[in-house]
């Protein structure tokens, strides 16, 4: 029963409503109606460009992001592979400076003997 009631009320309401010349409307009314409805289109369609270009702005924002993200794992791993590498050649260089000094060394003292027999005036290059 209360739900008849209720409906009867609406039903009352509405009546007074239409009766009262609420529900008939004038011309400005209606013209001023179609306007609204011409500018919250057009809102509407301005609102879509911008959610657009926000929507635009955040994937490329992911983008980048995610590029970012790459980017710490290649250095990270480029570090860790890099690190024995730099190592290995230093050893190298070490390794090879040692043997220059070495070799210097050795034409040090080579290089004595063979200024003192250059010296002594005897020369094996014949004319041609």
């Amino acid at each position: 029963m209360g739900i008849r009631r209720k409906w009867l009320g609406l039903s009352a309401v509405m009546g007074l409503f239409l009766a009262t010349g609420c529900a008939s409307s004038s011309r400005e009314a209606q013209e001023r109606l179609a306007v609204l409805e011409a500018e919250g289109e057009a809102m509407d369609a301005v609102l879509d460009s911008v959610e657009e270009r926000l929507l635009g702005n955040q994937a490329m924002l992911h983008r980048w992001q995610e590029l970012g993200r790459r980017h710490q794992e290649v250095t990270q791993l480029h570090c860790e592979s890099s690190d024995p590498h730099m190592v290995a050649m230093m050893k190298h260089y070490k390794k090879q400076e040692d043997r220059a000094r070495q070799l210097r060394r050795r034409r040090g003292g080579v290089a004595a003997v063979d200024t003192s027999v250059l010296t002594s005036g005897k020369s094996t290059v014949g004319n041609n």
